[in-house]
């Protein structure tokens, strides 16, 4: 007999993964997206995980970063979303950057060539029907008002809010070259690059401490009633930043070290601003870092004062979204179902991890976790000591805050190895060589307890 589906609602990263695993495993999967019957405000395409952001899915490298830790987890876990990405992958260093239009035609192209998945185009208003006996939601951080005040009513409980910023991408050919040059930090030419991966363009001190005012003056997009919320630290706005202090620009996002201006090798930049490859016919750059809430005549004025880009045209301006997410240790079980209603699970953005690949790897582990329920067959949730189950434990879990013990203090958060179980690694050294050999063996051992559990997972499919 076959099983009755499993909805789930939202067709971004984590939606579209749930949707692939779960009919991967053999149940039907009915696939909600309201798009393009409803838009939201920072999707342009009706496309299945469109990424409105950055086009990076950041370091991969398995070894020493959790963030690749994840990408190979996904990767041997079957990931659409990693099988999209690795096809449609651009230089980028070390990270794994992809060309957005052909990623997310391909995830779009498979979900729907698979025959278990069907999908359904319009807004879910309010809460699923009590018909739909499991169902997973995984519209992110631009969940439609409707739904988000049914979650809401609930929860009994006011979901949480940031804002999340946008990075403008500029036209390539507008682009100086006489004063940019091509260069990774390092030279690290990275998995598909070359080491001359990102367009470099240098400020001196004069130059920089002009912009910073610059930045500083800029009109900005007034909040009205959005004032009051806070920033996600991961993504803020440069404004933002420059506000925090002068420096703040020159050690995060336009920091100079490991690039040495070809035109001017003997000149050391002050500061420099890098664009990335947003396309494959590499017409497209995006300006790393640079989200923000200038208005857009103000944009236009204030990055042409950058060096290589007086003459830039601009494929899309920087902008500002108000993104939510649950209060997830509260409201959620260890396997992300609403404690209030467990027939609904929550995947992505939406429960407070941060992050594309999070996104998609936590859509990954609550499709598991729906097909075992479905199918009678017992499926712990993955060890946290992987990547999947340290950021499991985070979201489901949270902290307590210092300043008020007994009180979560939750907020979204990247994968990072802090939040691994501890490790004992005999290694010596300097620092920075114990903690490399610490994130290889923390690495090893994910690695190694993921294919335990990706085992019990392969029983549920057989079953």
């Amino acid at each position: 007999m076959t099983p009755a589906p499993i909805h789930i609602i939202g067709g971004g990263l984590a939606g579209s993964e749930a949707a692939w695993q779960i009919a991967r495993a053999g149940v039907p999967v009915v696939l909600h997206e309201m798009r393009p019957v409803r838009e939201t405000a920072a999707h342009k395409t009706d496309g299945f995980a469109e990424l409105v952001c950055s086009n990076s899915f950041r370091s991969d490298d398995l070894e020493t970063s959790a963030v690749g830790l994840i990408h190979e987890e996904m990767r041997r876990a079957d990931s659409l979303i990693l099988r999209a990405g690795d096809a449609h992958r651009l230089p980028a260093g070390a990270a794994l950057a992809v060309d957005r239009d052909g990623f997310s035609a391909a995830v779009s192209a498979a979900l729907e060539a698979e025959p278990l998945v069907k999908i359904e185009r319009g807004e879910v208003e309010g809460l699923p029907p009590s018909e739909w006996d499991s169902v997973i939601i995984a519209t992110g951080p631009l969940t439609s008002p409707a739904l988000a005040a049914a979650i809401t009513e609930a929860t009994g409980a006011e979901a949480l809010a940031f804002f999340d910023a946008i990075a403008p991408i500029v036209h390539y050919e507008t682009v100086d070259l006489d004063k940019a040059w091509f260069q990774s930090r390092y030279d690290k030419p990275g998995p598909g690059g070359t080491g001359r991966d990102y367009l470099n363009c240098p400020l001196d001190r004069d130059q920089y401490e002009a912009f910073i005012d610059a930045v500083l003056a800029g009109e900005k997009t007034a909040l009205h009633d959005w004032e009051g919320t806070p920033y996600f630290d991961g993504c803020l706005p440069i404004e933002v930043m420059a506000e925090r202090g002068r420096e703040t620009l020159r050690h995060g996002p336009m920091k100079p070290v490991g690039l040495t201006n070809r035109h001017k090798p003997d000149e050391k930049p002050y500061a420099v601003v890098q664009l990335r490859q947003d396309n494959a016919l590499g017409t497209l750059w995006n300006m790393v870092g640079f989200q923000t809430k200038l208005r857009y005549r103000e944009q236009v004025r204030v990055f042409r004062m950058i060096p290589g880009l007086e003459n830039a045209e601009f494929a899309r301006l920087g902008g500002l979204h108000r993104n939510t997410y649950l209060d997830s240790p509260r409201l959620l079980d260890g396997r992300l179902r609403l404690k209030a209603m467990p027939r609904l699970r929550f995947a992505g953005q939406i429960t407070g991890c941060e992050g594309y690949v999070e996104s998609a790897a936590m859509g990954l582990v609550a499709g598991r976790l729906a097909v075992a329920e479905r199918l009678g067959v017992p499926l712990d949730p993955p060890p946290a000591t992987t990547a999947f189950g340290a950021l499991l434990s985070h979201i489901t879990g949270g902290h307590v805050g210092e300043d008020e013990p007994g009180r979560r203090s939750f907020q979204p958060m990247n994968v990072n190895f802090g939040l691994f179980p501890p490790i004992e690694v005999a290694a010596k050294g300097k620092k920075a060589e114990r903690g490399a050999a610490r994130k290889r063996a923390l690495s090893a051992r994910a690695l190694a307890d993921l294919e335990a559990w990706l085992g019990g997972a392969e029983r549920v499919a057989a079953e």
